[in-house]
């Protein structure tokens, strides 16, 4: 009996179908419950990974922007120290040569010993004032130098945390990259509308509180932007600084700084008001608190600036609450 031949292209095709198999049941795609449960951490990573980089950022520009202020003061007072020497020299060069009564050739030739005398006694005066003023000058811009010298400092450390975070934020764009594909796939990706009108609060709020509100709501609908404070998208603590700001509050730019500055502001959770800010623990997320239970936030990539439940999921990520 002959044996059949199978030819060797078959055979690599069969191969390369077995091992495209095998590849499928070592590599199975994500559940919905897996994906919603991997989207959650990816939530929570990005989170904290935007406002630590938020965080160097505002460090950056506090620290450049006061090296800059301090630069340009130094440089003024550098040039009217340089005028006066000028100044000093060409009065010193001019004297003399006209022969000032003050000047040497004018003491020396004095026919009156009495008035030489004066004469020198009025120029050592007048030389002793200018030195003066010019040594003042100097010890004046060298306290200045050192606080130059500092600020460049503290530019220069912030300069460098900046650099580093820039490493991060490919990461944060390839976490939001994948955040908004599991958000496609689960048919939960909602673009948002930069221009959205809002809605109308009509809630109990007064004073402040409720002008914040007031301008919160109507963001409703604006499209979550990591890194945004406005108008046409936000973060969640770009969110919250522009709405405080519309009353009449400057709160800093990130979940970090608020809560700090707000240090002795802090309330109870089971005494909030409306208007109040919330954070989640560990800094990465915050709103603030509308009544009813409810609470208005910028949530996360692929979702819209809504009003939600405080219900037993938010209360048990909550840190804590601050008035401003």
């Amino acid at each position: 009996m002959r044996r059949s031949v199978v030819p060797l292209g078959a055979v690599l095709a069969a191969v390369a179908v077995l091992l495209a198999q095998g590849s499928a049941v070592a590599e199975p795609r994500p559940t919905v419950a897996q994906a919603k449960v991997r989207l959650a951490k990816l939530e929570d990573k990005a989170d904290q990974m935007v406002e630590r980089y938020n965080t160097a950022a505002e460090k950056y520009k506090a620290s450049k922007k006061k090296y800059e202020q301090l630069n340009d003061r130094l440089e003024s007072e550098l040039a009217r120290v340089a005028v006066l020497r000028e100044n000093l020299v060409s009065t010193a060069v001019g004297t003399y040569q006209s022969g000032d009564a003050l000047s040497w050739p004018g003491f020396v030739n004095q026919p009156d010993p009495a008035a030489m005398l004066s004469g020198l006694a009025a120029g050592n005066q007048i030389a002793a004032g200018r030195e003066r003023i010019l040594r003042e000058f100097d010890v004046a811009t060298q306290g200045l130098r050192d606080r130059r010298t500092k600020a460049k400092g503290a530019y220069d450390e912030s300069r460098d945390i900046l650099e580093e975070v820039r490493g991060e934020r490919k990461k944060v764009e390839k976490l939001v990259g994948e955040q908004e594909r599991l958000l496609r796939r689960l048919d939960q990706f909602n673009p948002g509308n930069p221009n959205s009108p809002g809605v109308k609060y009509t809630g109990p709020a007064s004073g402040n509180a409720r002008v914040a509100l007031q301008f919160a709501f109507a963001q409703i609908g604006k499209p979550y932007r990591w890194g945004a404070t406005g108008p046409g998208s936000y973060d969640c603590s770009g969110f919250t600084q522009a709405s405080w700001a519309k009353a009449g509050v400057s709160l800093p730019r990130t979940t970090y700084t608020q809560w700090a500055w707000g240090a002795s502001r802090r309330v109870p959770l089971d005494a909030l008001q409306p208007g109040d800010l919330l954070f989640s623990r560990g800094l990465g997320h915050m709103g603030m608190y509308v009544g009813d239970g409810k609470m208005i936030h910028a949530p996360r990539t692929g979702d819209v600036v809504k009003v939600v439940a405080l219900d037993d999921y938010w209360r048990g990520r909550l840190l804590g609450a601050i008035r401003p």
